[in-house]
């Protein structure tokens, strides 16, 4: 499984990337609003960190200011991936761009049915939104189950990236389904490495050493 981070904070990026675990970024006009920075300046530092996709999303609505938005963001840097909305305007721009080589990340999906269209329009990568589906009572889980079944089924290249991931649970879930990407928070990727048993072992592995004496030099 790929692991995304879904932020624009640069330093946050900086500090996973250094881990060797993070294999893309994705962000969206509200992380880009929370950032408090340029757009295209802060899609442009990101690309210069990692070297897996970068999602950067348009905000036209119409087939051709898609066109126009994603024409610039994808001279940004050659490992820019375009973010669409799962419309048919989306669509459409989706099949134009994926067949002009553009990567391509098809987003806000919350059904089986527009992640077959995304799949047949081209779609590198489709983003269903499993945190917002449990936030209305349903299991969010439940449509990524669905979507692996029908890209099986049909051989579709395009990648499942599990998107609104809430907690550690949902990474383990999407993995066990065979979701090709999960993209999460900072605080979630981290929290992946967190056990009680962990901390609790390297607390009594420092008492004993302590009392030792000894050094490594």
């Amino acid at each position: 499984m790929k692991f995304f981070v879904d932020t624009a904070d640069v330093a946050d990026i900086a500090d996973l990337a250094a881990t060797g675990l993070l294999d893309g970024v994705t962000t969206n006009p509200s992380l880009i609003h929370k950032a408090g920075r340029n757009f295209l300046e802060v899609v442009k530092e990101i690309c210069g960190i990692v070297e897996g996709p970068v999602s950067a999303e348009v905000v036209a609505a119409d087939f051709e200011g898609m066109l126009r938005e994603a024409d610039v963001v994808r001279r940004l840097a050659p490992n820019v991936c375009v973010k669409l909305p799962l419309t048919m305007e989306g669509l459409k721009a989706c099949k134009r761009l994926t067949s002009e080589g553009t990567m391509v990340n098809v987003t806000l999906c919350f059904s089986a049915n527009q992640a077959l269209l995304a799949a047949k329009a081209g779609a590198t990568f489709i983003s269903p939104f499993v945190g917002r589906h449990d936030d209305v009572g349903q299991d969010g889980m439940d449509l990524i189950e669905d979507i692996r079944l029908i890209y099986d089924n049909y051989d579709f290249t395009t990648e499942i990236l599990v998107a609104s991931v809430r907690h550690p649970i949902h990474i383990l879930q999407s993995a066990r389904i065979g979701a090709d990407v999960i993209t999460a928070p900072p605080a979630v990727l981290r929290a992946l490495a967190n056990h009680p048993l962990t901390e609790k072992g390297l607390a009594q592995f420092t008492a004993d050493w302590a009392k030792t004496g000894q050094t490594i030099a």
